[in-house]
């Protein structure tokens, strides 16, 4: 099984994380921020990454280097749990609707980061969350990852809609991203190396 545990302490954050790629989305999360806890849920039990991860931020202070720093944990744990990535699909895309709204995600396992954010909201915040902060999440992660991904919604009006369906469509493109195609034996690139 492609699993990773990590722990990520700075003065701001105190993170412990365990991730298994290829488990059934088990998860238990605790990040201190009701809605973001939330979405995270939303990743695991789409994407079938079984997914524990605590953190403890200085939520006094505001919720950027909480949102931030889990985004930073969890894309470190992506990358060292694909290890190789050997015969993994690499490519991959998805479509969530939620209700009147629309939102795509395509994602590229490439080792080279590269992130597009195309999603726009009506309200400064979603539940307690500030708008922004979505973007610095998923910043994160796919730095740290080392992917290229695009999140567009095409179209929508409920920013909770929106803003669930970007995390629904990240994750089952994900899922399918760092799925095992049992036709490739070797890195999945013409040049031999990611």
């Amino acid at each position: 099984m492609r699993e990773f545990t990590f722990n990520r302490d700075t003065k701001e954050t105190k993170i412990s994380i365990k991730i298994n790629l290829d488990g059934s989305g088990v998860n238990k999360i605790d990040t201190g921020i009701p809605f973001f806890d939330h979405m995270l849920q939303q990743i695991s039990t789409h994407s079938l990454i079984d997914l524990d991860l605590k953190c403890d931020g200085d939520l006094k202070v505001d919720m950027h280097h909480t949102v931030e720093d889990v985004g930073i944990a969890l894309g470190e744990s992506i990358k060292n749990a694909l290890g190789d990535k050997k015969g993994i699909t690499r490519f991959a895309y998805s479509y969530v609707s939620f209700d009147e709204t629309l939102t795509r995600s395509v994602i590229d396992l490439c080792n080279r980061p590269y992130f597009i954010w195309n999603v726009k909201t009506s309200l400064e915040k979603v539940g307690e969350m500030d708008q922004e902060l979505f973007l610095e999440f998923f910043k994160s992660i796919v730095t740290e990852s080392r992917m290229n991904c695009h999140i567009e919604t095409l179209y929508g009006k409920n920013n909770h809609h929106i803003i669930e369906s970007c995390f629904k469509s990240f994750a089952l493109s994900l899922k399918k991203a760092i799925s095992i195609d049992p036709r490739k034996t070797n890195i999945p690139s013409s040049k031999g190396k990611l």
